[in-house]
């Protein structure tokens, strides 16, 4: 369960942390990445070593090269543009001597930047230089700005994070606080819709049973949710009727083979309760995801006796659907083909 897709889009940071001028570095798929912003506003990500003593380029700075914006190596003054990843410049040649800096480059990571988060695909061929596929659309619309954002790095694979995020019984044992699902509430029967979308599935959209008084609290009447998944790691919920709007996007990014990062980027419009929780929603929102991270943590002390664990349905269906959609993904990458979503509209029923 340790295979990690490539050809497809992972979040790599939030608008925000991208600083004019700035950079920093940040693990994807087992690579070393630089992230930044250019002196002209756009954001860039590169293999965050350079080709000739492999020093990371983070710790270098952003400078103009002859009109083009480049990230200058700290130890020895390469130049390498931003949005192509090609040499521009190796300051200690003299006229005369052989190499072409403009046949030099490291690695480019397309990106894309919308919504408040940036995007880069991860191609399975290191040299791509083309152009990449049309990135996810999340249905955020007008939702510019996030609200607050939540991180937590998991020491999990992608496979059981994502396994972790898209169980459904776990709620009242590991989300059990007195603000969000008591013991007392007790156990409910539980019954979803499922339908197939893009590279994942959804659960149709349908009024809230459990929570709808707090939502007509939140936002009055009318109020429907709907929550989606697609590869490689992407789950949004969105909670709203004719006025107002609740949307949550989580976003999960293996670092390596052993630790994903979580984040969780959150917008409203027209909701002036929320604006006035939100000092108290973000530490709520801070200790929930850190209650699935303390869960993590105790599977490992006994995955590292054996990886095997035993899945059951229906609770567990969606986490074998995402396993077929990742067999289906890799065999069509192989074949040369379109991928064919797997996924059969079903509904399914569990106790939580």
């Amino acid at each position: 369960m340790s295979d990690l897709l490539r050809d497809l889009w992972y979040f790599a940071a939030t608008s925000r942390e991208l600083k004019r001028g700035a950079m920093f570095r940040r693990e994807i798929l087992g690579e070393p990445v630089v992230l930044g912003r250019d002196g002209e506003g756009r954001a860039f990500a590169l293999r965050d070593i350079c080709p000739h003593r492999a020093v990371p380029l983070s710790a270098g700075r952003i400078e103009p090269t002859n009109g083009v914006q480049t990230v200058e190596c700290p130890y020895h003054g390469w130049r390498f543009g931003t949005q192509d990843g090609v040499c521009k410049q190796i300051p200690s040649l003299v006229e005369g001597q052989p190499y072409e800096a403009s046949r030099i480059r490291v690695r480019r990571f397309p990106t894309h930047e919308a919504n408040g988060i940036v995007l880069v695909f991860v191609s399975s061929d290191p040299r791509f230089a083309g152009e990449p596929p049309t990135p996810p659309e999340f249905g955020l619309g007008d939702l510019l700005d996030p609200k607050f954002v939540i991180h937590r790095i998991f020491a999990a694979t992608m496979d059981n994070a994502v396994v972790g995020l898209m169980d459904p019984a776990h709620v009242p044992y590991v989300h059990n606080q007195w603000w969000w699902r008591p013991p007392s509430a007790g156990r409910k029967l539980k019954q979803k819709r499922f339908v197939p979308r893009e590279r994942g599935w959804a659960i149709e959209r349908h009024a809230p049973s459990g929570n709808s008084l707090a939502y007509r609290m939140l936002f009055g009447g009318q109020v429907t949710t709907e929550i989606s998944f697609m590869l490689p790691g992407f789950r949004w919920e969105v909670v709203d009727n004719p006025n107002s709007r609740l949307f949550t996007l989580t976003c999960l990014t293996p670092e390596n083979e052993s630790s994903t990062r979580i984040t969780q980027v959150t917008y409203w419009k027209n909701a002036p309760l929320l604006d006035v929780m939100k000092p108290i929603l973000v530490p709520a929102g801070r200790e929930f995801l850190d209650q699935d991270g303390r869960m993590v943590d105790l599977q490992n002390t006994g995955l590292q006796y054996g990886p095997s664990m035993l899945w059951i349905d229906d609770i567990d269906v969606q986490a074998k659907w995402y396993l077929k959609l990742k067999r289906e993904w890799t065999r069509s990458r192989e074949e040369n083909r379109e991928f064919v979503n797997p996924i059969e509209p079903t509904t399914l029923k569990w106790m939580s």
